[in-house]
C-alpha cells in the first residue's frame, strides 16, 4: 500500500468515505479525530444516532446521506481520504462527481479518495451514501482526513467543543440604553414562513441578568421562555445558597416555573404556547430595583389573536440593584441535530421607557456572535436590517456572513407601543 509523503502535514477533519491507492497509515497521524462537522442531511433528527464523537457507528439505512461540511478561505485543491473498515459498497460524492467504493477491510485503514477542489471562499461538502452491505452496517468510519495545505488557516471546521459546534453559532443584536434608569423594554418578533426551525430560540428582550423570548421545542410544542440568572455563578442550581436563589413572585396562567442549570443557573418560567410564523408578537419586560439590594424582573407577552398582554412571570433577584443593563436580542439553536438547518428571525420596533415614563425608540444595534463564531468553528451567521427592522440568521452552512461588530440601523417609525400599564397583571 502506498502512503502520502511523510513530509506532508496531515490533519483529521470529520467523517466520510474511502477509495483506492495511494493511502497513508493512520498510525502516522497525530491529530485529534473529530466528527462534529457531519449530519444525516436527509433527516437531521437521526444524526446523533449515526454520528458520535467516535465517528459513524450505526450507518444501516440505504436512504441516508451523510454530509460533511468544511469552509475554505479561497480556491484550493486538497487531497482527502477516509479512515474506515467494512464490507460494503458506498458512494462518495464531491465536486459534482461520484466515486463508487468497495470496502473489504476488517480493520481500520486510511484510504485515499481524491482531490477536493474548492473554487472560492465559502462552505463545501462531501456526501457519503450506502449502496450495498453484507453486514448490519455499511461501514465504521472514524474520520475524513485531509492533506494539510501549506496555509494552515485555509480550511476551517469544528475542531473541538463537539456540542456547541454542532449547535452552531449564536447571533446577537446589542443595543445601547439611552439613559441610566431604563425600567421597561419593549420589542416585537415575527418569524418568516419556514424559518421557525426546531431548536430555535428567538430571544426578544435580553439584559444583564436574564432573557425573554420564544422557542421551537419540537414538532408539536412551542414555548414562551423567561429566565433570570442567579448572582451565584454555577451550572448546578442545587449548589446555589438560599440567600442567592431567584425568588418567584408570581406567574401567569398556564406558566410552569422552576430552576435551570448547565448555562449558568437561576429561575426559569415558560408557557407552552402555539405561536405561529408570519405573526407579530410583543414582548415587554420590567426591571425595577427595590432599594434594598434586590431587583424585580417581570415579563409580559402580547398575543394579537386575543389582543391582550399576558403575564409570564415575575422574579426577585437578590444582591442586585439595577435598571436595564446590556440590552440585547439573540438567535440560537439549542438542538445539535438541527445545526445543519438554517433559520432566521425578524426583530422589530424596539423601545425603552425610563423610570419617569419617557419612551425612547431604539434604531441602532451592533451585530455580535458567540465563541463558536469567534474561533471560526462555524462561519454560517449573519445579521442586518430588513423590513424596517433587524434580522438575525444562523446555521445551515450558508455563506451568509456578517462581520462581528458591524453597526446596524433600522428605519425610525415613531410607532409608540400602546400599553395600559394599569391593566397589566
Amino acid at each position: 500500500m502506498k502512503y502520502f509523503n511523510s513530509l506532508c502535514l496531515i490533519f483529521v477533519f470529520t467523517i466520510v468515505a474511502c477509495n483506492q491507492e495511494p493511502a497513508f497509515d493512520i498510525s502516522s497521524l497525530n491529530t485529534e479525530i473529530t466528527t462534529g462537522n457531519s449530519w444525516t442531511i436527509n433527516d437531521v433528527k437521526k444524526s446523533s444516532d449515526i454520528i458520535t464523537k467516535d465517528g459513524i457507528t450505526n450507518w444501516t439505512n440505504v436512504t441516508d446521506t451523510i454530509r460533511t461540511y468544511f469552509y475554505t478561505e479561497k480556491e484550493a485543491t486538497i487531497p482527502f481520504g477516509i479512515i474506515t473498515k467494512g464490507a460494503s459498497e458506498i458512494d462518495i460524492t464531491f465536486n459534482n462527481k461520484t466515486e463508487h467504493i468497495k470496502l473489504t477491510n476488517a480493520k481500520f485503514d486510511t484510504i485515499y479518495i481524491g482531490n477536493y477542489t474548492s473554487l472560492s471562499r465559502g462552505y463545501n461538502h462531501i456526501d457519503l451514501k450506502g449502496v450495498s452491505k453484507t453486514s448490519k452496517t455499511f461501514a465504521e468510519i472514524k474520520s475524513i482526513v485531509f492533506q494539510q495545505p501549506e496555509d494552515s488557516t485555509l480550511v476551517k471546521y469544528i475542531k473541538d467543543d463537539f456540542y456547541f459546534g454542532r449547535r452552531g453559532p449564536s447571533t446577537h443584536l446589542v443595543f445601547e440604553t439611552p439613559t441610566h434608569d431604563i425600567e421597561w423594554m419593549y420589542s416585537e418578533i415575527e418569524i418568516d414562513k419556514n424559518q421557525d426551525v426546531i431548536g430555535s430560540y428567538f430571544m426578544a428582550n435580553g439584559f444583564g441578568e436574564g432573557y425573554f423570548g420564544i422557542q421551537v421545542n419540537s414538532e408539536t410544542e412551542r414555548r414562551i421562555l423567561f429566565s433570570i440568572w442567579s448572582p451565584f455563578k454555577t451550572d448546578d442550581p442545587n449548589s446555589i445558597p438560599d440567600n442567592q436563589k431567584i425568588k418567584l413572585l408570581k406567574k401567569g396562567e398556564g406558566v410552569t416555573s422552576g430552576e435551570f442549570g448547565n448555562e449558568g443557573s437561576g429561575g426559569q418560567s415558560y408557557k407552552v404556547f402555539n405561536w405561529k410564523a408570519e405573526t407579530r408578537y410583543g414582548f415587554l419586560t420590567r426591571v425595577k430595583p427595590n432599594g434594598d439590594n434586590t431587583t424585580d424582573y417581570t415579563s409580559y407577552f402580547f398575543d394579537p389573536e386575543t389582543n391582550q398582554w399576558h403575564l409570564i412571570a415575575s422574579f426577585r433577584r437578590p444582591i442586585t440593584d439595577t435598571y436595564v443593563t446590556r440590552p440585547y436580542s439573540f438567535l440560537e439553536n439549542f438542538i445539535p441535530n438541527t445545526g445543519a438547518l438554517s433559520r432566521r428571525g425578524g426583530f422589530y420596533n424596539q423601545w425603552m421607557r425610563d423610570s419617569k415614563g419617557e419612551w425612547y425608540e431604539i434604531t441602532e444595534a451592533k451585530f455580535s456572535a458567540d465563541a463558536t463564531a469567534r474561533k471560526d468553528a462555524r462561519l454560517d451567521y449573519s445579521g442586518g436590517s430588513a423590513n424596517h427592522g433587524f434580522y438575525l440568521k444562523n446555521c445551515g452552512f450558508t455563506n451568509d456572513h456578517t462581520t462581528i461588530g458591524t453597526q446596524l440601523s433600522r428605519t425610525k417609525l415613531s410607532v409608540l407601543p400602546i400599553i395600559n400599564f394599569n391593566d397589566l397583571d
